[in-house]
């Protein structure tokens, strides 16, 4: 995206399990619970997890962890403690840059402390991160640890799985613009991780290296694969923009499309070169999730209990004016579209910037059948994006739709669930 400030004023609305970005502090009681977490928070929604719960084994741990940056410019994450029902706000960065892109992102360490990631806007060849001193506790953060790149970094998204516990893989956009991941060290005795693979570039887009911008989201399967689904670059500059996913299998260094079928070696001689084109479909027909003519772009990666992926994602028409949600899931041969909503435009109140930023979806952890979308809805203050969920039957149809919010005064915007 392109836009460094992010101006509007959001605070942070838990609903359930579920997280979202309104404009407003004075909002009337909806039909389900909501509790306000700030009134001056923002996020974007390509660095995640910006939410995470943690439940551990033992159950002396049953915390909730919300990352924003506030207006004046500061870091800052949300502890909810669901066994004492207290809830602290913490300072991870004073005087940062002011861009809502820099939302801090989780990590929960196999010792069960807590490592938080942070970076500045594409702007900056490094990370930052911090890690609890307790348990569980980030009202305990250390020291801020500097972790130097050689490319400039935005979008941290960390992982830890089962078939190398002794590692964090971290993924990001960084080289060239591009999706990017490497291999950390668990943290030394003092808090200090170095690479120890890569960083590498995963994919290039045909149309150069620095001039386009694939915009990627990432999950893994907890154990050996790390998916990932992105774009060949920003909708904004491409009127027919793919939507692509592969996986990189750790214990290979493979990247592979969905059937398997290996594409390169991340860290290899030969990058594997993307293009929003018949051509490169009719050559990796498997690493294509769609290709319809129009500014697609992601909001949400998930997968069912199989391990098989399912996307959240938006078709935005030439003009930019009309936001098409959709529902799309592998069924283990070919990938199932479905239309759930009309989401309206962009959401904000600068006509001529940022056209293809929608109201947002976010599909359920438990459910991925569900999907919560921010769509336009009248009410009492007027065309509001409201909250509602949608559930999409296994046919490939849309069955339930609940509304969630009713007559907000402000947006409910960017939804997250944990």
């Amino acid at each position: 995206m392109n836009r460094t400030v992010f101006l509007l004023l959001f605070y942070f609305t838990v609903a359930i399990s579920s997280f979202s970005q309104s404009t407003s502090s004075d909002v009337p009681t909806p039909d389900f619970q909501t509790n306000t977490i700030t009134d001056k928070g923002a996020w974007c929604w390509f660095a995640d997890p910006r939410a995470v719960h943690f439940k551990n084994k033992k159950g002396t741990i049953d915390n909730t962890y919300i990352g924003y940056i506030d207006t004046h410019r500061n870091i800052k994450a949300t502890q909810i403690n669901h066994l004492t029902n207290t809830t602290n706000e913490v300072l991870v960065r004073s005087y940062f840059q002011p861009d809502d892109h820099n939302n801090p992102t989780f990590l929960v360490l196999p010792d069960e402390r807590i490592m938080i990631f942070y970076s500045r806007h594409t702007d900056e060849p490094c990370f930052y991160y911090r890690i609890s001193s307790k348990k569980g506790d980030i009202t305990t953060l250390g020291k801020e640890v500097r972790l130097v790149t050689a490319d400039n970094t935005t979008y941290p998204s960390p992982f830890i799985l089962s078939d190398d516990p002794e590692h964090i893989y971290l993924a990001w956009r960084g080289i060239n613009w591009h999706p990017t991941i490497a291999r950390l060290t668990l943290p030394d005795a003092d808090g200090n991780v170095k690479f120890d693979w890569g960083p590498y570039q995963m994919v290039r887009s045909k149309k150069g290296q620095g001039g386009t911008r694939p915009y990627a989201k990432y999950l893994s399967n907890g154990k050996d694969k790390i998916y990932l689904a992105y774009t060949t670059t920003h909708p904004d500059n491409q009127s027919v923009n793919y939507i692509y996913f592969n996986y990189l299998d750790i214990n290979t260094k493979e990247l592979k499309d969905v059937k398997g079928n290996s594409l390169s070696v991340i860290g290899g001689a030969e990058l594997h070169d993307i293009d929003a084109t018949k051509a490169y479909k009719d050559s990796h027909p498997y690493a294509v999730v769609d290709d319809s003519p129009f500014r697609n772009w992601l909001w949400e990666l998930s997968a069912d209990k199989a391990g098989k992926p399912v996307i959240a994602m938006v078709s935005i028409s030439e003009n930019k004016k009309s936001h098409d949600y959709h529902h799309v899931r592998w069924t283990g041969s070919e990938w199932q579209k479905t239309f759930i909503a009309n989401g309206g435009g962009h959401f904000h109140q600068t006509p001529e910037i940022e056209q293809c930023y929608s109201g947002g979806m976010a599909i359920d952890k438990t459910n991925p059948q569900v999907v919560y979308g921010s769509v336009p809805v009248d009410g009492k203050y007027g065309r509001v994006y409201e909250l509602k969920k949608y559930t999409v039957g296994t046919d490939g149809k849309v069955g339930a739709v609940q509304q969630l919010t009713f007559d907000s005064p402000k947006n409910n915007v960017r939804p997250y669930m944990t």
